[in-house]
């Protein structure tokens, strides 16, 4: 016995017909005869027969329903989803299949999905169906620290493995190049020393961390250096990185203008590698004090001046020399305001001292960096503020001005 059920539209409606019908079997042949045609009632009610009918031979349980509980199952839509993408990108493969290989992926996983200490890692895998869809024995915390071991052991081949998936036979020949610093809490790392911090946090021991990726912005390399390394001594280790591990012979490294120095160039130049970088401010204007650079070609959309065989790229972006002139005013209103304050204080109070209040503005100037072309003057009780026309015209001069530097010919790289 089951229920027939059937669509059908008329008048642009669309109407349900809900028919409780048994087979049988006359001659041989497979018969259906129709016992009561139940339309007139509800989906509800057709779906509470429909459940009766699937358990008709146990309908006392079906009336127990005090005795049903839930429980919260596994979570798998994010492992899972988790899992599809590493499985496109090729790191399932490149990690490997073993043991060491699923519990890397898994520690990946859980720093995507809810970032944490090895043991929230070893939690979340307990709420999360990380041992079913990845195919683990249970773990626990120590097992995930002996696999970061075992990742520090292999991370050379597997970052080569990821290297030949991505790029095949054709390596590019453009890659990316930049470092960053993380702060320790901790004081027992043996690469944990104080360095220039670029989180601005003081009295941290840190860690320096240089990354390489290829020219659409996806990593092939990471390095961690001693907190102290600076950003140029980080780039032979990358130079070796390339020409050894990836055994690529033809690249162009991209990298900041205090990153590729003079030894950096060097060493780039004994590999037969290019580099694009570009150079500081005082550069510039070194280069148009010799005459080799002149102010309009600034103005142009693009200049470019060629010194044995280095290509210097000239160009000024409008947009910031807008921003850098909004800034720069926000700075020299809010050391007004400052002063007007001031000054209001002192004729308030006759016996306040004018000299305390012409230091502190001046530490203020200081402070927003402006001090080189705001001045600020004390005539007896008096003060004002003086802006340096030639101070001012200097700082003014390279305004959203750019040069980059280049050893890759014209007509490779336009």
């Amino acid at each position: 016995m089951y229920i027939d059920t059937a669509s059908s539209s008329r008048g642009g409606k669309t109407y349900r017909r809900h028919l409780l019908r048994e087979s049988y079997r006359e001659a041989g042949k497979v018969k259906h005869r129709t016992i009561a045609n139940l339309s007139h009632c509800s989906e509800e009610e057709i779906a509470a027969i429909k459940l009766a009918l699937k358990h008709k031979s146990d309908l006392a349980l079906l009336g127990s329903l005090k005795d049903i509980s839930l429980q919260q199952g596994s979570r798998i839509g994010a492992v899972f989803s988790l899992q599809v993408v590493a499985e496109r990108l090729g790191l399932v493969k490149a990690l490997g299949y073993q043991r060491a290989g699923k519990l890397a992926l898994w520690q990946v996983f859980a720093r995507l999905i809810d970032q944490g200490s090895r043991l929230s890692a070893v939690r979340l895998a307990e709420s999360h169906a990380a041992c079913d869809i990845l195919g683990l024995d249970t773990f626990n915390e120590d097992h995930l620290y002996q696999n970061l071991a075992w990742l520090a052991t292999n991370q050379e081949e597997i970052e080569q493995r990821l290297f030949r998936q991505r790029y095949g036979s054709e390596p590019p020949q453009l890659f990316l190049y930049d470092v960053t610093s993380s702060y320790m809490e901790g004081v027992k790392n043996i690469l944990a020393a104080f360095g220039y911090n670029r989180d601005g946090k003081k009295g941290k021991q840190q860690l320096a961390i240089g990354l390489l990726t290829g020219p659409e912005g996806a990593p092939v390399a990471v390095r961690v250096f001693a907190g102290n390394t600076s950003d140029p001594q980080t780039v032979t280790e990358q130079i070796r990185t390339l020409a050894q591990s990836f055994g690529v012979s033809k690249v162009t490294l991209v990298g900041d203008r205090g990153m590729l120095k003079l030894p950096q160039l060097q060493a780039l130049e004994e590999h037969e590698f290019h580099y694009i970088t570009a150079i500081t401010k005082s550069q510039i204007r070194q280069f148009l004090k010799t005459g080799a650079f002149q102010m309009h070609l600034f103005d142009q959309e693009l200049a470019e001046v060629e010194f044995d065989k280095v290509r210097y790229i000239l160009r000024r972006n409008p947009l910031r020399v807008l921003e850098m002139a909004q800034t720069r005013q926000n700075k020299l209103t809010a050391l007004k305001l400052r002063l007007t304050d001031r000054q209001s204080y002192l004729k308030e109070h006759p016996r306040a001292k004018p000299e305390i209040a012409r230091n502190k503005l001046v530490e203020y100037a200081k402070l927003l960096h402006i001090d080189h072309w705001a001045k600020v003057t004390l005539n007896d009780r008096t003060l004002a503020l003086e802006i340096d026309a030639e101070a001012w015209a200097h700082e003014t001069q390279l305004d959203g001005c750019y040069v980059i530097k280049t050893d890759v010919p014209g007509p490779t790289a336009t």
